[in-house]
């Protein structure tokens, strides 16, 4: 799935190409890929409209237009943007744009989660997303304040897009590894000496990845077509069974709240001692 840094590439590198054109003509390919309003509607409102600016919030690509409205994009699991020549569409395009500039952008999703909405306020669909790691007012305190309200694994909670928006399940396990907390730790367990190390680890895992372009470890493409690179610095995710570099331990995979999760077992011990009040159901243990 593209996290924060695959959107952020994304957007970097199709800013040049987009911003300041005009949508020329757009073809929806899928009707399940537009969200909330009829795709003729859709079409019709985005012809014409300049691209302003493109900003990205969490996971969510958005496109500010001349009119003011916003054309939002998510691309969830499998879904990427590429700038393609239209002899080079495959069965997996599930909507294209054409802009004054003579460039097509294609929206290729081959397991059909991704998703578009054309709304006149942005934050009618990102109003609810938890703070950016990347951005000043991200803090250790921050972190703290949002990680004490929750009684739930670590890992559950980095992934938790009401609680910090962006981060996914790869660089979870990234930022969890360089912390040495174990992926099942209670997020309001984390001492405050805990909490401040995770903090640097997120920005430090999340700033390396959009250096190096977005991971490229199953569907994301850059916008050319090339792949990212941040798959080859991984130290823990998707490394089951392979050693750990800082140990040289077998890497290991939980699940967590139905996420494959890897991390090193010696690198990163189960510590926390279990406290709870009696009478307490069986089924609270693995909330």
């Amino acid at each position: 799935m593209p996290e924060l840094p695959e959107v952020e590439t994304i957007k970097r590198e199709l800013s040049p190409w987009v911003v300041r054109q005009s949508f020329t003509q757009v073809a929806i390919l899928d009707d399940k890929v537009v969200s909330d309003t009829p795709v003729e509607e859709f079409r019709r409102r985005l012809i014409g409209q300049r691209i302003q600016n493109m900003e990205r919030r969490g996971k969510y690509l958005i496109f500010k237009l001349s009119n003011g409205e916003s054309l939002i994009m998510h691309l969830r699991m499998t879904g990427t943007l590429l700038l393609k020549n239209p002899e080079r569409i495959d069965r997996y395009i599930r909507a294209t744009f054409h802009f004054s500039n003579g460039i097509q952008l294609l929206f290729r999703d081959p397991r059909r989660f991704g998703k578009m909405w054309l709304v006149a306020n942005a934050e009618s669909i990102v109003g609810k997303l938890g703070p950016e790691p990347l951005s000043g007012g991200f803090t250790p305190d921050i972190l703290a304040q949002g990680l004490s309200k929750h009684c739930i694994p670590i890992k559950a909670a980095l992934i938790d897009q009401n609680i910090v928006a962006g981060i996914g399940n790869m660089y979870a396990d990234e930022a969890l590894f360089a912390a040495r907390i174990h992926p099942l730790r209670k997020a309001d367990s984390l001492s405050s000496e805990e909490t401040r190390t995770l903090y640097y680890s997120i920005r430090q895992v999340l700033c390396s990845a959009i250096d190096r372009k977005g991971a490229s470890v199953d569907t994301y493409f850059r916008p050319d077509g090339q792949l990212g690179l941040a798959q080859f610095d991984f130290k823990v995710a998707h490394r089951s069974g392979q050693s750990c570099s800082a140990c040289g331990t077998p890497l290991q995979r939980v699940l967590v709240r139905n996420r494959g999760s890897y991390f090193c077992p010696n690198c990163q011990p189960y510590t926390e001692v279990l406290q709870f009040d009696f009478p307490v159901s069986y089924g609270a243990l693995w909330d």
